[in-house]
């Protein structure tokens, strides 16, 4: 399996669509990455494609210096059984209005 990067977003590439996307953007005011959604099609599920694309995200955040708000409930699940990834978790992992 392999993760590519595009613009805003980490994806696993099928023949014809997307098997596994994270998608991100970064928060205008602090700069954080805010994952917004996680999506792992029927073929991938259970093959730990969604923990790769967190992690592919928390590795862009410790290369880049930035933190993450995981907005997504996947991603957030994630947050909480990888307590190695507290060191990029922006606060208390919510977002601030």
């Amino acid at each position: 399996m392999k993760i590519q990067h595009g613009e805003g977003r980490f994806f696993v590439a099928g023949d014809d669509k997307d098997l596994a996307e994270i998608t991100y953007a970064a928060d205008e005011t602090t700069g954080d990455l805010v994952i917004d959604h996680t999506f792992v099609s029927e073929e991938l599920r259970g093959q730990g494609a969604g923990e790769d694309l967190v992690k592919a995200v928390v590795d862009k955040a410790r290369a880049e210096h930035l933190k993450i708000v995981p907005e997504c409930s996947y991603a957030a699940h994630q947050f909480k059984k990888h307590p190695e990834y507290q060191d990029v978790l922006s606060g208390d992992g919510s977002r601030s209005s």
